[in-house]
């Protein structure tokens, strides 16, 4: 792979109809650089990725990249019908699009076509850096490195377990040989085998890389730069250090920010104050200077001379507001309020397996025996395809059993949050699919899902066509609508902007009933109390 070359966006600006997204942005990247991108959802981190891989035009600007290759992987999977594995990692890897290119490019050559030597040598030389001649070997020793069978590639990836679709997209970043590598939300579905295998390549490959990602430890063992979008202004901010030195100086600046903008105002308020009572003065002395009783003329004449002083100070006040350098009151972010609870107290057991036996396809499970009692908070670890969610949609009843029983206890309300997001999945309006998931008013769920940024424009679109961040948060309002006393949440804090992550720990925190949590969060798990953890094998 070649170290040479940058990649660079120079003034950027990009807006959907009336919706800025940003303006004036420009970032440099560099071979061994790793830029982590961070912001709110709707930010535009994801539409910055696709400007920076020319797969979106910016409305003004230019990117640019000398020298090198740049690569896009989304964070959605994104299987196609029929399509096997090993064509899934030609198309992530761009070999496919380089083979298209180079077979052109050879047909072309055949027939005798004017400049054909060159453009087949710049196609065979872009096949060649993308890792085209040997990709099926590396493609059969990753999938064995990461525990996929490695007659998976001829297995279509519609087949695919959710554990398997996780470490073949995996396996797409790692068989990846582009110059600047384009990661949007990388960590998303990864064990920590998996997390930590990605840590390790994106540290040591000698490109550079542009990352979106929610996953504060993988930021702060990858990333040398953050930029930080602001949905408010607008505005990119870079910050030096790494994770912790983005931390740390963003929080002095807005200290900063605060100080100064507290600083301005107080002057501001001193000089206004000031210009009033000297303004009182003024006039005072007019009226007195203007008194026809006063028969003495020199005394007359001195009043005049204090009311024009006066003035003078008036006017110099009036220098000094002109003159004041004015600050910006800093935006108070809009904050996720989140709260889950309202069921009243269940029974002392919760939920139940006994001597559960699960069988899907060729996975099998079990025995498994598993009790949750009141109040408890469970984690539930494992690498991708140990059957952490197959054991949660069986202890909750969803899943027939082989052999064996599941049981709920009375009066226990089931707040769930599935890895796929399905609660908020239909063709329906998201409006009307949340009505029906809450029996809330229209209205009042209209009112509800503002409260987690989701618009007018958000409800009346298919709740199945919202991003994933949109729709993790529409299922979280909905489990703040209804009362529940049993919170089930498979990867909560997947496609979860930092802010949101942190209102979710808040909410974990001040949440007193049963908790059954599957995360490869590591910052989620150290800040959330967690009585046991169960792993599968």
């Amino acid at each position: 792979m070649p170290n040479s070359g940058v990649l660079s966006a120079h003034e950027i600006v990009k807006a959907y109809g009336a919706h800025v997204v940003f303006e004036d942005l420009s970032v440099v990247v560099a071979p061994g650089d790793v830029l982590g991108v961070v912001g709110p959802n709707g930010a535009g981190k994801s539409t910055l990725l696709r400007i920076l891989a020319g797969l979106d035009a910016p409305d003004a600007g230019h990117v640019q990249l000398s020298g090198g290759t740049a690569g896009y992987l989304p964070q959605e999977p994104d299987p196609r019908l029929g399509e096997p594995l090993i064509a899934f990692l030609e198309r992530r890897t761009g070999v496919a699009e380089a083979s298209t290119q180079l077979d052109i490019a050879t047909e072309a050559l055949a027939r005798g076509e004017a400049g054909a030597d060159d453009s087949y040598a710049a196609a065979l030389e872009n096949w060649l850096e993308l890792g085209g001649a040997d990709l099926e070997p590396r493609a059969q020793a990753i999938c064995r490195d990461l525990g996929l069978d490695p007659r998976a590639l001829d297995v279509e990836t519609s087949a695919l377990s959710g554990g398997q679709t996780a470490r073949a997209s995996l396996a797409a970043i790692l068989l990846s040989r582009f110059s600047f590598l384009l990661l949007d939300e990388p960590t998303n579905d990864l064990d920590f085998q998996g997390l930590d295998r990605l840590e390790r390549f994106v540290r040591e490959r000698p490109g550079g890389a542009v990352i979106v990602s929610h996953d504060r430890a993988f930021l702060d063992a990858t990333v040398t730069r953050v930029l930080e979008l602001d949905e408010i202004t607008h505005r990119a901010t870079e910050y030096g250090g790494g994770w912790s030195g983005y931390q740390t100086l963003r929080a002095t600046a807005a200290r900063h920010a605060e100080s100064g903008y507290e600083t301005y105002r107080s002057e501001r308020q001193r000089l206004e104050d000031r210009g009033r009572r000297q303004r009182a003065w003024m006039d005072t002395g007019v009226r007195n200077a203007r008194r026809k009783s006063e028969p003495d003329r020199n005394l007359r004449a001195a009043r005049a001379e204090r009311s024009e002083k006066q003035a003078a100070k008036v006017r110099a006040t009036e220098k000094a507001l002109e003159r004041l350098e004015p600050a910006e009151k800093p935006w108070r972010r809009w904050e996720l309020d989140l709260r889950f609870g309202g069921a009243e107290r269940a029974g002392s057991v919760v939920a139940r397996l006994e001597q559960a036996r699960i069988r899907r396809g060729s996975f099998s499970l079990g025995p498994i025996d598993l009790e949750l009692g009141w109040g408890e908070r469970v984690a539930l670890a494992g690498p991708n395809g140990a059957g952490k969610t197959t054991v949660v949609q069986a202890l909750l009843g969803r899943i027939a059993l082989e052999t064996g029983q599941h049981y709920v206890g009375p009066g226990v309300r089931v707040g769930e949050l599935d890895q796929r997001r399905s609660g908020l999945a239909s063709d329906d309006a998201l409006l009307d699919a949340f009505v029906v998931k809450t029996e809330l008013s229209a209205q009042d769920a209209r009112s509800l899902l503002a409260k987690f940024g989701l618009s007018d424009d958000h409800v009346a679109r298919p709740a199945a066509s919202l991003s994933p961040g949109e729709r993790t948060r529409a299922m979280l309002a909905a489990l703040m609508a209804v009362g529940v006393n049993f919170l089930v949440l498979d990867e909560p804090t997947n496609h979860l902007d930092l802010p949101a992550i942190e209102q979710l720990e808040v909410a974990l925190d001040a949440f007193d009933g049963t908790v059954l949590l599957v995360t490869h969060d590591r910052r989620l798990l150290d800040a959330v109390r967690v009585d046991r953890t169960i792993t599968l094998a």
